[in-house]
């Protein structure tokens, strides 16, 4: 039996942890686990042999960081087919009689992808296709991508399994304190992209205990049709006799596993510091319990890298101004390729309210396919909205959607043959929401009932792919009531029966009812107010638009959607700060009091690279250049850094506001004598040994060098001595370490007591997943930094006390 369908109807037992397991029995600090499956076979074997007799259904290989990063096509070949032969060894030894699988286990790369790092997308994709088709070409039940705390490389991990094999495909995701991936992601997001994509199942492991998982995990049970699961660390790491322990005893670890079980978990194990015990108890704790039934949540959504933007909940904003239609700036900024144009466009619908960001850059003369491509990547670096991608390229649809961070809206397709054998294969593949227009070979129906049938059609097809009716949104088509007064009638009717009759819901480009009018926005704003009555779902529409926005405000207000009237009323508080003067239908000249000191201010927090850089050589040679760090740079990332700190801007932003300051502070080292703009002191950061995760280290490095500090990166997988020689040569006050790896965590615990013995001047900060406030302190450090903020804020308390 698969195990796709053990799990429908039975609770699954996985494996728990290997690290801490394999440095029990020898693994030496930075040795690589992954080459024991072929120099230890027996331990390894022994290992899954004993999560087997535990109960386990599933035991994952040994192959957590087995990549062509780290290793040669030559050898990581061996180390797969060794660790699927080990785990099949197991199986055979084991006595336990219940229904057994192996997983091939794939972990994260430790790179941060473009735009925030130097890694591009197709390379992870690359990287990750390389391990799943050695495991599928040796054996494995299943693939699980685990342990990822980006939602880009986990799309890049699952499109690499999916095209690679005809495995099952599980995912689980690692997730902070703040109940998001490190790159912001929360559990709906992950959730719509994953079950979009075609992940078997989802769930949530590492980083920390059961009861502090359960939020997350609640939320998965929420939205996930899927089943779930769970894999947390013992609680939290400390250090006890010289060995890493943790704070959650097998007994009650099971315990608080078992209410999730009972609240909906389908799949059960453990990761850090959990072992065949953890998962005896486990066994023991749930046996008894009877899966609640998958069922479908039923919910019509797309996603960003952050969240989700939900259908059915309130209406839904589309902003329609990244759109060259009738628009003759927006067409010179395409041929011209000038992407700050756009960009600047989709900030100013931003921050005008819109939810989802309609991106249309189809013109005769330019390379739609590389145009729309850039235009998804650059605006999901510096805004978090939702994208709705509108085409009728198939081949820029598809090169667009694979490179789209989230489930993204496919704008459109129709009920002509040729359209849903190209758009329907595209959704399928990569997720998505699809937008249906009400017409077909016959053209458009001139009434209601005509575009019910088409939508009837599209659904009968879409289903054929294994589309469900809840990824389809229909357009039925506003027409102008300047050529037929009973046009915007019949739409209204097309909008109540699609959603009465079929369930579904419902999108209009409502603009287009009032083409050929005077006044337009008096036209589209009433018919919008109409539509919203007959269940209008969502309305590509001008944010800029005075009447639309008061349309959409007040509908909530009277539809009972805005609890105590709070965003009506702060909406008509700010009417009169707001000066918007309609040029015509889609065409507004807007003003708005800045919340920025300066437009250089405004570029660095949004993160606008090239903006910034043109800002800051006009201010060169008329203010002195330290000032423009001091009062124009630093304070704007100061801004994104409290931000940050709140949890009200997230990584991604973060790491575009740096790059931004990082182009302005180019330009004014390029009008500065020597290198002054590093005005502050030294500081050494490395990736301890053993250990090639890189990416909150490249986070660091970034930051502190935006705020003048002087840094020597040492890279990664760097032994003590090294780091020490450094800093004792530069004399640093300060040396920042990261690890990812429990296995790496001796490592650090080795290179901080170096310092203290030979650079004792030296203060040392540590970061990185595995560790936590008690355990840096236990292993000697000065200061656990939980994010790269707060290595800043410690980096400048050293720096002044210098001072």
């Amino acid at each position: 039996m698969k195990i796709t369908e053990y799990i429908k109807q039975n609770t699954v037992y996985l494996d728990g942890g290997m690290g801490t397991l394999l440095q029990a029995r020898g693994l030496a600090a930075g040795e690589l686990p992954e080459r024991w499956n072929i120099t230890h076979s027996d331990i390894v074997t022994g290992i899954h042999k004993s999560y087997y007799d535990a109960g386990s259904n599933v035991v994952n290989t040994n192959t957590f960081g087995a990549n062509i990063l780290k290793f040669s096509h030559e050898e990581l070949e061996e180390i797969v087919k060794s660790a699927i032969d080990n785990v099949r060894a197991a199986m055979k030894q084991s006595e336990g009689e219940q229904p057994k699988w192996v997983a091939l286990d794939i972990g994260p790369t430790g790179r941060m992808l473009a735009p925030y790092g130097d890694f591009d997308f197709e390379e992870a994709v690359s990287v990750f296709s390389e391990t799943v088709r050695l495991g599928a070409r040796y054996g494995a039940d299943l693939v699980f991508i685990e342990t990822m705390n980006d939602s880009y490389e986990t799309k890049a991990a699952l499109l690499a399994a999916k095209e690679n094999c005809d495995l099952p495909v599980f995912v689980s995701n690692a997730y902070g304190e703040d109940g998001k991936l490190m790159t912001g992601a929360d559990p709906y997001a992950m959730v719509a992209m994953l079950e979009g994509m075609g992940a078997d199942a989802v769930g949530v492991n590492c980083s920390l205990g059961p009861q502090a998982l359960r939020p997350v995990v609640e939320k998965y049970i929420e939205c996930a049709s899927v089943p779930v699961m769970l894999k947390p660390n013992a609680g939290l790491p400390k250090v006890k006799n010289g060995r890493t322990v943790y704070d959650v005893a097998p007994d009650e670890f099971a315990a608080d596993v078992s209410e999730l079980v009972r609240l909906g978990v389908r799949a059960a194990g453990g990761c850090c510091g959990t072992t065949p015990e953890y998962i005896s108890a486990v066994v023991r704790a749930t046996k008894g319990i009877t899966p609640l039934p998958l069922t479908s949540k039923n919910i019509t959504c797309v996603s960003s890298y952050t969240h989700a933007i939900v259908f059915g909940d309130a209406p839904v904003l589309i902003g329609e101004r990244i759109n060259p239609t009738g628009k003759k700036r927006f067409k010179e900024a395409l041929k011209a390729n000038d992407m700050d144009y756009i960009l600047k466009e989709g900030i100013a619908q931003e921050e005008k309210g819109v939810h989802i960001l309609d991106v249309n850059v189809g013109l005769p003369d330019i390379d739609e396919v590389r145009m729309l491509k850039n235009a998804v990547c650059e605006l999901q670096a510096i805004i978090d909205l939702p994208l709705q991608i509108d085409t009728s390229d198939a081949v820029a649809m598809e090169t667009a959607l694979r490179r789209y961070n989230g489930k993204a809206m496919i704008n459109s397709v129709n009920g002509k043959r040729e359209s849903m054998d190209a758009v329907f294969p595209l959704a399928k593949k990569y997720g998505g929401l699809i937008v249906a227009l009400t017409l077909d070979e016959s053209g458009i129906p001139a009434d209601a009932q005509g575009r019910l049938a088409i939508a009837e059609k599209i659904l009968t097809e879409a289903e054929k792919y294994g589309i469900d009716k809840k990824d389809i949104i229909f357009d039925p088509l506003a027409l102008t009531i300047s050529a037929d007064n009973k046009a915007a009638a019949e739409t209204l009717r097309a909008v109540e029966m699609i959603k009465t009759r079929l369930g579904c819901h419902t999108s209009l480009g409502v603009s287009n009812v009032s083409f050929g009018l005077p006044e337009r926005d008096i036209i589209t704003s009433s018919f919008f107010a109409l539509a919203l009555g007959r269940g209008l779902s969502a309305a590509i529409m001008n944010p800029y638009s005075a009447e639309m926005m008061k349309t959409y405000f007040a509908y909530r207000a009277l539809a009972g959607l805005d609890d105590n009237c709070a965003g009506y009323i702060e909406f008509a508080q700010n009417m009169p700060k707001q000066e918007t003067v309609t040029v015509s239908a889609g065409v507004t000249a807007e003003a708005k009091p800045s919340e920025y000191k300066s437009e250089l201010q405004r570029a660095v927090v949004k993160g606008l690279k090239d903006r910034a850089a043109e800002l800051t050589a006009q201010l060169i040679g008329m203010v002195e250049p330290l000032r423009i760090v001091q009062e124009e740079i630093i304070p704007a990332l100061d801004i994104v850094g409290e931000g940050f700190e709140k949890k009200t801007v997230y990584l991604p932003q973060l790491l575009m506001s740096a790059e931004a300051a990082k182009s302005a502070f180019e330009k004014i080292k390029s009008a500065m004598p020597g290198d002054k703009a590093a005005d502050k002191c030294r500081f050494v950061i490395a990736t301890v040994k053993g250990d090639i995760h890189d990416i909150g280290k490249n986070i660091v490095k970034l930051l502190l060098e935006n705020y003048g500090f002087d840094v020597t990166d040492l890279g990664r997988d760097v032994s003590p001595e090294e780091v020490v020689e450094t800093v004792i040569n530069l004399k640093a006050p300060v040396a920042g370490l990261s690890a990812l790896m429990t296995t790496t965590v001796p490592a650090m615990e080795d290179t901080v007591r170096l310092l203290h013995e030979r650079a004792p001047w030296c203060k040392v900060v540590v970061g990185g997943a595995v560790l936590n406030p008690e355990y840096a302190e236990q292993i000697g450090a000065d200061k656990y930094a939980k994010d790269a903020m707060e290595t800043v804020r410690y980096a400048e308390e050293i720096n002044n006390s210098l001072n």
